[in-house]
């Protein structure tokens, strides 16, 4: 059947659904971290969302599952003839979250952004790129501002449908637009010198009939300036200026499937010491399902997800994955780096797959990663959520180093009652264990810096931040780290990456008060132009971030 019929028949499967048996939660009691309910509805479901540089987080969902629980401003609507559901909505499918004043408004979509992907451009805009149906080749960018702004939507500016698709901004600033349903081939973004498509058969040798398993593949620009690509259970150093894969990895030890819709999920892991010939980077794939069980769902089979975690150093010269368990099996889980260098890792479910009605057993405990832990010990569980984050969830940091956690959609349209897991309009913030008051005495407050809001430094430059520390400072245990925010959806945050800066000094002024001197990464291969959240961490107690922008 075309992919029109299968709305329908999913429609129908909802309905089916809705009268099977009660979930069960997976939660334990558990360690640290705390949670904050923010807002009790925002309107719309949380599929996609990205940081700005202005600490306001773009939200959207999609334009064809009917009218959301937001209307648009000013009496606007979105007329759209070939829309399945609602031709004429005069409802949002977007919203602006202000983080410091906890407030949003709506924003207007015109076409269908339905699992699209996106990146923030040098210039501080989100640029995004395809979705479904008359969504599927168009661009649209959003600026930040002061609240009077919305999308704007530029046409086809692409050259090949792009539906569940990764992104990635390069060292020259453009994005590379890689993958998506039934395309097995890359373009770039905006179309200056490179216009064409370029084909990838790594994508067509990674596909699984009849479940794909290649969808939102994860991507990682490396020191080298190539791009490490997973999909499936295996991946590759490639070329993208040259087209050639640079280095074939061993696929991931038992074989079964990390990427859509067997989703796991996965972040390079902080990058060190930038001043190395040889940087070594490794890259963390955690969860997903076994092989077959997207085929068993069909059946109302939901096998237990995976409970294990993969970690390889992608510039070794003979790179091997090494294997670690978690606390819980999961799949559709989210990973966040945190300012101090551990992976959060929330959201998601015990067993099934992702797609309509596909996971059960919502796993509610998030758990921390710590790279740099004695193996076997590096996972701590957190407290647990009482909300369910399952299909179409959605986690960010946020410059204050709590994490932005919304979403979970598993319908077709949205759905309130008479179904497992209803469409979730709440959004939370958890706060990781750093955040708790009894460590206020250790955490840095950072006063002011040499690449303060609306200056930018240069690549291989002196950056002096001033901080304070109202307890003992202990001055070996001080780091300076940059974050890039991540464009977050489908259990994959796109373009995040953490770099601990080097060369690192730290000097007393007085007064509690401190300067420490760092290097900025030495070219845009370490750390692509654009903003970053600059944080001093102090005994893995991070500062509240300051925005400074890299060229």
């Amino acid at each position: 059947m075309n992919r029109y019929s299968s709305i329908l028949f999913l429609l129908f499967l909802q309905l089916f659904f809705a009268i099977q048996p009660c979930h069960r939660v997976v939660t334990t009691a558990a360690g640290g971290g705390s949670w904050q309910l923010l807002q009790k509805s925002i309107g719309i479901v949380a599929m996609h969302m990205q940081l700005l540089n202005n600490d306001r987080v773009v939200i959207y969902d999609r334009t064809d599952f009917g009218r959301s629980n937001l209307s648009l401003p000013d009496g606007k609507c979105r007329v759209d003839s070939s829309d399945l559901v609602v031709k004429n909505d005069c409802t949002a499918h977007s919203v602006e979250y202000d983080v410091l004043a906890n407030k949003f408004r709506p924003l207007m979509v015109q076409t269908d952004v339905w699992c699209s992907s996106g990146s923030v451009v040098p210039d501080g805009s989100l640029v995004q790129t395809g979705g479904f149906s008359d969504g599927e080749r168009k661009v649209r960018t959003f600026y930040p501002c002061n609240g009077d702004c919305d999308w704007v939507e530029t046409g086809d500016g692409l050259k090949a449908r792009r539906w569940y698709a990764t992104n990635h901004i390069l060292p020259d600033g453009k994005q590379i637009v890689i993958g998506g349903r039934d395309q097995f081939n890359y373009e770039f973004y905006p179309k200056t010198s490179s216009p064409g498509v370029y084909s990838f058969p790594f994508l067509s040798q990674t596909n699984d009939r009849g479940s794909e398993n290649n969808l939102y593949p994860f991507v990682f620009l490396n020191s080298d300036g190539n791009l490490f690509v997973f999909a499936n259970n295996r991946a590759v150093l490639y070329d993208y200026k040259t087209g050639k894969v640079v280095k074939t990895y061993p696929a991931i030890p038992g074989g079964d499937p990390r990427s859509y819709p067997s989703t796991g999920s996965a972040v390079l892991l902080p990058l060190k010491n930038l001043d190395a010939a040889t940087i070594e980077a490794e890259v963390l794939v955690c969860g997903g399902a076994p092989r077959g069980s997207f085929e068993k769902v069909a059946k109302r089979n939901f096998v237990k997800a995976l409970d294990t975690c993969g970690r390889i150093k992608i510039n070794d010269p003979n790179p091997q994955w090494a294997m670690e368990t978690m606390p819980y099996a999961r799949v559709m889980g989210d990973m966040t780096l945190l300012p101090n260098g551990a992976v959060l890792i929330i959201n998601g479910a015990g067993t099934g797959t992702a797609g309509w009605e596909n996971g059960r057993n919502p796993v509610l405990n998030p758990v921390l990663y710590w790279p740099n832990g004695a193996a076997g010990s590096r996972f701590e569980s957190l407290n647990p959520s009482t909300i369910p984050r399952m299909y179409h969830s959605t986690a960010i940091l946020l410059r204050d180093g709590r994490v932005l956690v919304a979403g979970s959609n598993p319908h077709v349209g949205y759905a309130f009652r008479g179904v497992l897991f209803p469409t979730e309009l709440r959004l939370e913030a958890f706060s990781p264990p750093y955040l708790d008051a009894q460590q206020n005495n250790l955490r840095p407050a950072i006063l002011s810096s040499t690449a303060s809001k609306g200056k930018y430094i240069g690549y291989g430059q002196k950056l002096l931040v001033r901080f304070k520390v109202t307890g003992k400072l202990i001055p070996n245990m001080i780091s300076v780290t940059m974050v890039a925010p991540a464009f977050n959806t489908h259990s994959y945050s796109m373009n995040h990456r953490l770099l601990v800066l080097g060369n690192i000094k730290v000097t007393y002024v007085g007064a509690s008060t401190y300067d420490v001197q760092v290097t900025t990464p030495r070219s845009g291969n370490l750390a692509p132009s654009g903003h970053y959240i600059l944080y001093v961490v102090h005994q893995s107690i991070p500062s509240t971030g300051i925005w400074i922008k890299i060229l």
